[in-house]
């Protein structure tokens, strides 16, 4: 029999920057529900990539001095790029798109084509509003407090030809589909398209851009390129061979069965994408989900605005099943969740040291102690035996449930409730009182044993979606062998050979000390947030000119340091006393104390304004002011006062 066909995706992430935890979000639970499908028996394909095209990128890599295919090359085959940040949280994608790929590219440029043979893309101008963080057209009305209605940027004037997508052609059968059916999800997400943009009028969409070059050519005429969200949203068909001769499975397993979204791009996945497929008389996926934010200090985790945490710094420290754990146990998937570090130490040390890891730990330690690690296969039934067992064969079907409806959170308490359940147990029996008399309590101590181990499995099983590598190591220690750790085996109590060795490893989840890891996150995040700053940074040149008599007005001199001493009360400030040259000492204060000690400074040839009015500082008066050099190295200020050659006399004029 052919088994049933399974397609999800990720949406396809923008490497304007290095992806985040809010990312790592989407693509864990992605995998999540793409290992449980395969659990399950399903021939899943599992998509995910790189949007890499648009006017933000191009920009980018200008400001890097290199050119686009490279900027985003290093974002994501790079050191530490996309897909080695995939690789360390153990996604099991199938499939990885770029849609700078060449098969993409030309495929793109047939479904622009078709579209506009069809009439449903005509040639136009575009005047309004343009956020380029979010490569979103706006009118006026569409902004809130003038800015973009997405991300709450700034948005600039945007005139240019263009070619226009007959969105609104399509505007009644997308609020049919979105009212009607259940092809958004959560329902909330249908209110917000239905009421923000579909009422107020679906206008035709921007699909072209001329203002700059980073983009799908439109072949048939030079100078415009498709307008990203064209190219990306094409990508979930590309990268099935959808008009490519790259891969054939598009029959197979189009339309997706569910992609999962961010909420800040649910218009896109919900409008404009059916409306587009439509055009083409293309299947519709059947569902799209819009995921939560995580939140950081009560906002949106963004690259533009830099609160961003880094997943590469909390995987190391806590391993990757701890971090893939606590995204999917702690936030309901379609709301936004509050992410601290804290949180995310407290859920390793309840969830996984306390409650998991301690029934793990102790099961194998006690069947090793008491039945030198192989249990006999005698058993004696208690009254105590059975809400557990009946719990362990409840467990599958209430876990698929939450599972079908993507409410991870809900899936793991359930296991978390048999888990919570099975250390009660070992309170009721008290399995070292038992084995004081074994001759008398040994087979119903190896009953005991015996219900933690078949608890430990099946929870193992189902928790191998999301912490795999985990999973499998609990099925290796307490003996389970491939045919009683399949979906199968789950479904009820008995799975694991009666007599079962277990095997001893290392502990899985080890207690973390909140105050002393905190205070070492702060310090990691300090350092990589130090290392990601450019070697270099100047200030930028004024634009403002001045002309040639003003610039006349300032005096200049060369004057020679008699004196230097820090000034009382003062962390800041170094007093000088000068000769410059007209026999009377100069006084200037100025605010170096910090890049030099005094004593080094006496004797050299520096450089002065010395027409500036006097002014005071600390209760002293500073006469002029030393001319300096600063720049920024790694995010740090440096100073270098302008040192003269000392065989220009004091009061030389510079000019």
């Amino acid at each position: 029999m052919e088994r049933k066909k399974f397609y999800i995706t990720t949406p396809i992430y923008y490497p304007s920057d290095k992806l985040h935890i809010g990312h790592t979000y989407c693509t864990v639970a992605t995998d999540a529900m793409a290992r449980y499908k395969r659990l399950q028996g399903y021939d899943v394909l599992f998509l995910t990539g790189t949007d890499e095209h648009g006017q933000k990128i191009e920009d980018k890599a200008k400001e890097a001095g290199v050119s686009p295919k490279e900027f985003v090359d290093k974002i994501v085959t790079g050191e530490k790029g996309v897909l080695d940040l995939w690789k360390l949280m153990n996604i099991s994608n199938d499939r990885f798109i770029r849609t700078t790929d060449d098969y993409h590219v030309s495929a793109i440029q047939k479904i622009f084509k078709k579209m506009y043979d069809k009439g449903d893309i005509y040639k136009g101008e575009y005047v309004g509003k343009y956020c380029k963080p979010c490569e979103s057209f706006w009118t006026e009305s569409q902004l809130v407090d003038g800015k973009c209605p997405d991300c709450g940027r700034e948005v600039q004037d945007a005139k240019e030809e263009a070619y226009f997508f007959r969105l609104s052609k399509y505007a009644d059968r997308i609020q049919h589909l979105l009212e009607d059916t259940d092809f958004l999800e959560p329902r909330s997400r249908v209110n917000e398209m239905v009421n923000n943009f579909i009422k107020p009028g679906l206008e035709d969409l921007c699909v072209s851009r001329t203002s700059f070059t980073w983009g799908v050519p439109v072949d048939f005429d030079p100078g415009h390129v498709v307008y990203v969200w064209v190219d990306a949203l094409f990508n979930y068909t590309t990268a099935l061979g959808f008009l490519n001769d790259k891969y054939d499975d598009y029959e197979k397993f189009w339309p997706a069965d569910v992609h999962f979204v961010g909420k800040e791009i649910v218009r896109f996945h919900s409008i404009i994408w059916p409306a587009m497929l439509m055009s083409m008389d293309m299947p519709l996926p059947k569902k799209v989900f819009g995921h939560g934010w995580l939140l950081l200090d009560g906002g949106k985790m963004s690259k533009s605005k830099g609160n961003v945490v880094d997943p590469y710094i909390l995987a190391q420290r806590f391993g990757v099943d701890a971090l893939r754990f606590f995204l999917l146990r702690t936030f309901p998937f379609g709301s936004d969740g509050n992410f601290s570090n804290e949180a995310l130490i407290n859920t390793i040390n309840v969830d996984l040291a306390n409650d998991l890891g301690n029934l793990l730990s102790r099961t194998v330690s006690m069947v090793g102690k008491y039945f030198t690690g192989t249990l006999p296969a005698q058993r004696q039934a208690d009254p105590l035996d059975d809400e557990l067992e009946a719990m362990v064969n409840a467990l599958r079907g209430r876990y698929e449930e939450q599972m079908e409806h993507y409410a991870f959170q809900n899936a793991l308490s359930e296991i978390f409730k048999v888990i919570s359940r099975a250390n009660k147990y070992i309170d009721e029996n008290a399995p070292w009182v038992l084995a004081k008399d074994m001759e008398a309590n040994g087979v119903r101590l190896a009953t005991v044993m015996y219900h933690l181990l078949e608890t430990l499995r099946v929870c193992a099983v189902l928790l191998t979606p999301f912490i795999p590598a985990s999973a499998a190591e609990i099925l290796r220690q307490i003996g389970a062998c491939e045919a009683c750790s399949t979906w199968e085996s789950a479904a009820a109590f008995g799975g694991l050979r009666a007599d079962a060795t277990v095997t001893r490893g290392d502990n899985l989840f080890p207690r973390i000390d909140v105050a002393k890891e905190l205070e070492e996150l702060e310090k990691a995040a300090a350092e990589a947030k130090k290392a990601a700053l450019p070697d270099l940074e100047l200030e930028p040149q004024l634009e403002e000119k001045v002309d040639f008599d003003t610039f006349c007005k300032s005096d200049f001199r060369a004057v020679k340091v008699k004196a230097c001493e820090n000034v009382k009360k003062s962390n800041k400030l170094l007093k000088f006393t000068l000769d410059d040259g007209t026999g009377v000492d100069r006084q200037i204060l100025s605010g170096i104390a910090m890049y030099y000690k005094p004593e080094e400074l006496v004797g050299k040839t520096l450089m002065a304004i010395v027409n500036l009015p006097p002014r005071k500082m600390m209760g002293q008066e500073s006469c002029g002011m030393l001319i300096s050099a600063v720049h920024t190295e790694k995010g740090e200020e440096r100073l270098n006062l302008i040192m003269l050659d000392d065989k220009i006399p004091a009061g030389a004029k510079m000019c």
